[in-house]
């Protein structure tokens, strides 16, 4: 089984032996993140296939050389968010995915960090012994490591047979997002749950996502930007929205962690300067 990634405006990319043998068309011309962070002007297949083959030879997405563990890739991401709840006991562990091991249940922060900071929407991904014992050593535990299955429902059903409560989760699938919050009554738990992946997405998959999340990365969807009704909002080019309370006390925990300056202010959410959107929301 190869490993399937989509990036840089959903373009799907499948990586077979550390090296890219597919690569599908981006949905998106223009990203302000990726604008910032790689100099990408026009995101087209062969910028999608350079991005791809960076990551591998820079971090060793894909590969038994993967690094583990990260610095802080944006001020405000998912995978940022959950290290902070972590460091501050907002949330005992968190359920997420990884290249070369699918979903890991952890309370480390920098390897939650490590993991989640620099790969976008895994949708499938094949064993990497290398990385499996790397994720053990830093204390993750990986939920299947025969399959490298990503399965967030599973991986918080471990979580709370190791004990824990308080669980954040990324999700992807409104589905996923509803079966959680049905375990999450049944288990007594206090789940937090993050929506990422959501360029694309169309209204009525938006409006059933949004219904159980906490927070919600907005990526290029126009359909999340149109239809969220945010409790705070951080970024206002590719932002995360806080849309519980839960969503909205993490999100400010994450904001004492950022290094540049914050403005706090009260105002009508959300707040979308057009010029610096990703071109074209879809």
């Amino acid at each position: 089984m190869p490993h399937v990634m989509e990036i840089l405006g959903r373009a799907r990319v499948v990586v077979e032996d550390g090296k890219v043998v597919e690569v599908g068309e981006p949905q998106v011309k223009w990203c302000p993140i990726f604008e910032k962070a790689r100099g990408i002007q026009n995101i087209t297949k062969e910028e999608v296939r350079k991005n791809m083959e960076f990551r591998i030879r820079d971090f060793g997405l894909f590969t038994p050389e993967r690094q583990l563990e990260m610095n802080v890739f944006v001020g405000f991401g998912a995978s940022e968010v959950m290290m902070t709840g972590l460091n501050r006991g907002i949330i005992d562990t968190t359920v997420t995915v990884c290249d070369g091991a699918g979903t890991v249940i952890t309370n480390n922060p920098s390897l939650v960090q490590g993991m989640g900071a620099r790969i976008s929407g895994l949708v499938e991904t094949e064993p990497i012994d290398a990385v499996i014992n790397g994720i053990a050593d830093r204390g993750g535990i990986v939920l299947d490591p025969s399959t490298a299955s990503i399965d967030p429902v599973g991986g918080v059903k471990k979580a709370a047979q190791l004990g824990y409560k308080k669980i954040a989760a990324s999700v992807v699938f409104p589905e996923t997002a509803r079966e959680l919050r049905e375990l999450e009554k049944d288990l007594d738990l206090e789940l937090t749950l993050i929506g990422a992946h959501v360029t694309g997405i169309d209204a009525a998959y938006t409006a059933e996502l949004l219904k159980h999340l906490d927070i919600v990365t907005s990526c290029a969807s126009k359909c999340i930007r149109e239809l969220v009704k945010p409790l705070v909002q951080v970024g206002n080019a590719v932002p995360l929205f806080g849309i519980t309370q839960r969503g909205k006390e993490l999100l400010l925990e994450r904001a004492k962690d950022v290094e540049s300056p914050l403005l706090v202010s009260s105002t009508k959410l959300p707040s979308l300067p057009e010029e610096r959107q990703p071109k074209e929301l879809v």
